[in-house]
C-alpha cells in the first residue's frame, strides 16, 4: 500500500516524512516508487503525461486521417519488432512545422509534421521513429525522472508524488535533453529495430546526416550528439547483417503517402 495508493482528491498535502499512511490515503495523495515501477504503472503514468502534454499545447494533427493512419502503420510495424513488443504503443502526429520528434514512457511517440516533410523517404522517417521507440524500450525517461526527482528534492520517504512525476515527464518530453548515453543507446536500439522491421538502415543514417548539416532542426537541441552520431551509425551499418537494401527508400512513393499533409 505504501507503494501505490488510490487516486481521490486532496486539499492539504502533508510532507511524506511527517504524514501517517492513513493521512495520505485520506488526503488522496499517490506516491510512485520509481525504483520498481511496473510496466502497467509505466503505461498509466505515460497516459497521464500524454494528457498533460495536450493540455499544455501539444496539438495533435487532425486535418487528414490518412496521414495519422500512415504514421501509425509505420509505428506499429516498428513496435512489433522492438525490444518491448508487448507495450501498447501510441504513435501521434503533432501539428508543428519544427523538425522534431519526442517520446514518453509507456509507449507514447510524437512525430511533428515538419519532420515528416523533411524526411526524403519512409526509411528515413522510420529511422527517427525507431530511435524514439528506443528511448521507450530503454526506459530512458524513467531513469531521467529518478535523477531529476532527487536533484529537485521532490522525492520523499514514500517515493515521488504522482502529480510531480507527470510534470517532470512533460518537461522531459518537451524541454530537457536526453543524456548522451541515452542518445547512443536509443540510436543502437533504433538502428537494430529498423533492420528487424525490414527497412533499409541507411535511411536512419541519411536523415541524421541531413540534421547534422542543418542549423534549425529542433531534434538536435533535445537529442544531443553523442560524439559523432553519423560515424557511430555508419559503424553499426558496416557490421550489420540486415539485407534490406532499398526497402523504404522510394521517394516518390513516400511523397504520395504524405501528399495530404
Amino acid at each position: 500500500m505504501a507503494t501505490l495508493m488510490a487516486v481521490t482528491i486532496g486539499l492539504a498535502t502533508p510532507t511524506p516524512s511527517h504524514a501517517s499512511l492513513f493521512d495520505l490515503i485520506f488526503q488522496g495523495i499517490r506516491y510512485v516508487q520509481l525504483g520498481n515501477l511496473s510496466e502497467r504503472d509505466e503505461v498509466s503514468l505515460g497516459t497521464q503525461i500524454d494528457r498533460q502534454l495536450k493540455a499544455q499545447g501539444v496539438r495533435i494533427y487532425n486535418r487528414n486521417s490518412a496521414i495519422n493512419a500512415y504514421i501509425n502503420e509505420i509505428g506499429q510495424r516498428l513496435a512489433a519488432t522492438s525490444d518491448r513488443p508487448n507495450l501498447p504503443y501510441t504513435f501521434q502526429v503533432v501539428d508543428d512545422n519544427g523538425v522534431n520528434a519526442f517520446a514518453t514512457m509507456g509507449g507514447f511517440v510524437y512525430i511533428q509534421t515538419g519532420l515528416i516533410r523533411a524526411a526524403a523517404n519512409e526509411a528515413e522517417l522510420a529511422g527517427v521513429m525507431a530511435h524514439e521507440t528506443g528511448h521507450i524500450t530503454g526506459r530512458h525517461a524513467l531513469q531521467q525522472m529518478r535523477q531529476q526527482a532527487l536533484a529537485s528534492g521532490v522525492a520523499g520517504s514514500l517515493g515521488v508524488r504522482q502529480d510531480a512525476m507527470v510534470n517532470l515527464g512533460v518537461q522531459l518530453a518537451l524541454q530537457l535533453p536526453n543524456s548522451r548515453e541515452a542518445e547512443y543507446d536509443a540510436d543502437r536500439r533504433g538502428f537494430n529495430n529498423l533492420g528487424r522491421a525490414g527497412y533499409d538502415t541507411t535511411g536512419f543514417i541519411s536523415f541524421m546526416q541531413k540534421l547534422e548539416g542543418g542549423r534549425t532542426a529542433e531534434f538536435l537541441s533535445t537529442h544531443p550528439n553523442p560524439g559523432n552520431r553519423v560515424s557511430n551509425l555508419q559503424a553499426m551499418n558496416n557490421t550489420s547483417t540486415f539485407a534490406n537494401t532499398g526497402v523504404g527508400t522510394d521517394a516518390a512513393a513516400y511523397r504520395s503517402r504524405i501528399s495530404g499533409l
